[in-house]
C-alpha cells in the first residue's frame, strides 16, 4: 500500500483492507491492536518473543498470523511480510532492533493510541462527534489522577471511562458499542514517544492535557533524561482547550510554554498555594477554582476542603495535588464544583498507594509499593516524616542519592531490600550516616518481607509509621509492585497475629 494511502487512514470507515500491519508484542495492548486491525480488515502479523497462550489461541480465530521467536534481529517472517505499518507495544524502546529497522526502512511506526485516534469515529455522540480526549501523564500520580478525573466527569453526568496505561486499552473503549462522551487517557512516556512520531493536521488533538510532574524515571528505555522529558512534553501538543500544569514543577510550565497548541487553548496552573486568576489551589484549607468562572479576577469556587479529604484518607499533599489537577480537567469540560465534591466523597485510592495496612500498639504500617521511583517515594516520605523506611529494588538506572540526601536523614531507620542494595547503602553512608541502616539479604522472595517486618518492628516506636516506599521497581524479586505490596501486608498481618497470640498466652 502506498504511503499516501496509509496517511489517509483516519476513520473507522476508511478502506483498511489490504493494509499490512506488523504488531510487535502480544500483551493486552498487542492483542487489542491485532483484534482491532483484523476487525478493520487489515492483514495482521503479530511478532513476539513470548506468546501468552490464551492470546495465541485467539489469533487464528480473528484471522491474524503469529511469529514467536528471538527479536534481537529482524525475523525472516517479518521481513518477508513487508508491512506497510509497524504497530509496537509500549515495551519496545526506540533502540530495539525492530524499531530501528522499521524507521530506517521508512515504515510508519504507530502505537495503539495512534490507531485509536485514527478510528475514534466508530461510535459517535448524538451530535455526530467522537468522544473528547483528556490526556494525563507525569512521573507520578497518573493513575490516581486518571481515576479521579473519570469519576468527576461521571458525577457531572458525562459518559467517561479511564483507559490507556491504567490497564484498559484505549482501543477497547473505541469499540465499545455504547460509546462515551470523554475518554480519560493515562499515557506513559513510552506511549507518548510513539505518539510524538506523528504530526500533521490529523494528529491527536486532545480537549485537555496535563503533565503532573517530572523526575528521573525510565532512563534505561529512553536513553537520557532529555529524551524522557521530551516524550512527556508531547502530551500538550495540539491541545484545544486546557493545558493543565503544576506550578510547583517548573518543567511542566516550560512544556506548556513550548507546546504548539490550538489557538485559544488556556494554561491552567495548580499547586497547594493560593491560586492566581487562572489557577486552582488551596486557601485556608479550602480547595478552590479560580480558572473556570467569569469573575476569576475577584472570586473563587469552593471544590472541597482538606478536612473533608482527610476523612477519606486523601489529604496527603501529593494526593491533594492530584485532586486539583483532576478538578481542572473536569472543570474544563463543564463539571460543576458540587459534582466534583460528590465524586471525592466516593473516591478511594488504589491498593498499594499510601494504603494503611494495620495499626498495632502505636505503630502504623503503610504500603506504598506503587512508589516505584525516587519522586514518588519522596512524596510518601513527605506525608510520613520520621518513618521507618523500607526502600530498594530495581533502580532502572535512576540515582537515589538526591532522595536520600533530601529525605533520608529525617527517617527513624532504613531497611534496604532488593538486588541493587549497594547504591542505596552507599547513599545513606554518604548523606545520612546517623540513620540506623539494615539490609535484607534474603534471596528467596518468600522470606524478604517477613524479615523486613521483623526488623521494622524492632526499631519502630509508639507513634511511628513503617513505610514501604521502595523508590524502585519490583521485578528483581517480585512479580509486580502489587505482589510486593501484598507480601508486605501479609507479613505485617502474620506478625501482628503472632504478637497477639503471644500476649494471650501470657
Amino acid at each position: 500500500m502506498s504511503a499516501e494511502r496509509v496517511a489517509s487512514l483516519h476513520s473507522w470507515y476508511a478502506e483498511w483492507r489490504g493494509l499490512k500491519v506488523a504488531v510487535l508484542g502480544l500483551s493486552v495492548t498487542g492483542f487489542s491492536a491485532a483484534d482491532t486491525l483484523a476487525e478493520l480488515g487489515a492483514d495482521v502479523l503479530v511478532v513476539t518473543e513470548r506468546a501468552d497462550p490464551e492470546y495465541a489461541r485467539l489469533l487464528p480465530v480473528i484471522g491474524a498470523e503469529l511469529h514467536v521467536g528471538p527479536l534481537d534481529t529482524v525475523p525472516d517472517a517479518l521481513a518477508g511480510f513487508a508491512p506497510d505499518v509497524v504497530l509496537a507495544s509500549p515495551g519496545f524502546p526506540p533502540s530495539h532492533p525492530l524499531i530501528v529497522w522499521a524507521q530506517e526502512s521508512g515504515i510508519p511506526v504507530w502505537g495503539d493510541v495512534e490507531l485509536a485516534w485514527r478510528v475514534r469515529d466508530k461510535v459517535v455522540r448524538p451530535d455526530g462527534r467522537p468522544a473528547d480526549w483528556v490526556l494525563i501523564t507525569g512521573t507520578n500520580g497518573k493513575t490516581t489522577t486518571t481515576r479521579l478525573t473519570a469519576e468527576m466527569l461521571v458525577a457531572g453526568g458525562l459518559r467517561a471511562v479511564p483507559v490507556g496505561n491504567i490497564g484498559t486499552p484505549v482501543l477497547d473503549a473505541i469499540r465499545d458499542p455504547a460509546g462515551f462522551d470523554v475518554l480519560v487517557v493515562e499515557l506513559s512516556s513510552h506511549q507518548l514517544w510513539y505518539l510524538n512520531l506523528q504530526s500533521g493536521p490529523e494528529a491527536l488533538s486532545p480537549h485537555a492535557a496535563v503533565c503532573l510532574n517530572l523526575a528521573d524515571d525510565h532512563l534505561e528505555w529512553h536513553g537520557s533524561f532529555a529524551a524522557y522529558r521530551d516524550a512527556k512534553a508531547g502530551v500538550y501538543a495540539r491541545t484545544r482547550v486546557a493545558c493543565v500544569y503544576n506550578k510547583a514543577d517548573v518543567a511542566t510550565r516550560e512544556m506548556v510554554e513550548e507546546a504548539e497548541v490550538v489557538e485559544g487553548a488556556r494554561a491552567i496552573g495548580f499547586d497547594l498555594g493560593v491560586p492566581g486568576p487562572s489557577d486552582l489551589g488551596v486557601v485556608d484549607g479550602i480547595l478552590v477554582d479560580r480558572a473556570f468562572l467569569e469573575e476569576r479576577a475577584t472570586s473563587a469556587l469552593e471544590l472541597t476542603t482538606v478536612a473533608d479529604l482527610a476523612e477519606q484518607g486523601l489529604s496527603a499533599p501529593h494526593v491533594v495535588s492530584n485532586i486539583l489537577a483532576a478538578s481542572a480537567l473536569a472543570r474544563s469540560l463543564g463539571v460543576a464544583p458540587a459534582d466534583i465534591h460528590d465524586a471525592l466523597d466516593r473516591f478511594r485510592l488504589d491498593p498499594h498507594r499510601i494504603q494503611v495496612v494495620a495499626a498495632h500498639r502505636g505503630v502504623t504500617w503503610v504500603d506504598d509499593s506503587k512508589a516505584t521511583n525516587p519522586h514518588a517515594a519522596g512524596s510518601s516520605l513527605a506525608a510520613y516524616p520520621g518513618a521507618v523506611w523500607v526502600v530498594g529494588g530495581l533502580l532502572k538506572g535512576v540515582d537515589v542519592a538526591d532522595l536520600v540526601r533530601a529525605r533520608g536523614a529525617g527517617t527513624r531507620a532504613a531497611i534496604v531490600i532488593g538486588t541493587e542494595r549497594g547504591e542505596i547503602v552507599a547513599a545513606f553512608e554518604r548523606h545520612a550516616p546517623a540513620v540506623p541502616l539494615f539490609e535484607v539479604d534474603h534471596t528467596e522472595t518468600e522470606d524478604v518481607m517477613a524479615r523486613v517486618v521483623e526488623l521494622a518492628a524492632d526499631v519502630a516506636r509508639d507513634g511511628d509509621t513503617v513505610l514501604l516506599a521502595p523508590a524502585a521497581a519490583s521485578f528483581d524479586q517480585f512479580a509486580s509492585y502489587s505482589d510486593r505490596g501484598e507480601r508486605f501486608a501479609r507479613a505485617v498481618r502474620e506478625w501482628i497475629a503472632g504478637q497477639d497470640e503471644g500476649s494471650a498466652r501470657t
